[in-house]
């Protein structure tokens, strides 16, 4: 059975967020990733292009 998963191996995990630059995930849903049933691991990942977008788009500019 395959097991469904955002990882593309581009393990990087960013000091801030502490999510995996590489699926975005966070540590905590890495480390439960295996234990977690198909329906689990498909609500994680229907969050994460959302979570991508939010966490590398330049912040906004301020007005003067």
């Amino acid at each position: 059975m395959t097991v469904s998963t955002p990882c593309i191996k581009v393990c990087r995990i960013d000091a801030d967020s502490r999510l995996c630059t590489g699926c975005w995930r966070s540590l905590d849903e890495i480390a439960a990733w295996g234990g977690m049933t198909e329906a689990e691991r498909l609500a994680v990942m229907a969050g994460l292009p959302e979570r991508r977008a939010r966490l590398i788009s330049p912040p906004s500019a301020s007005p003067a």
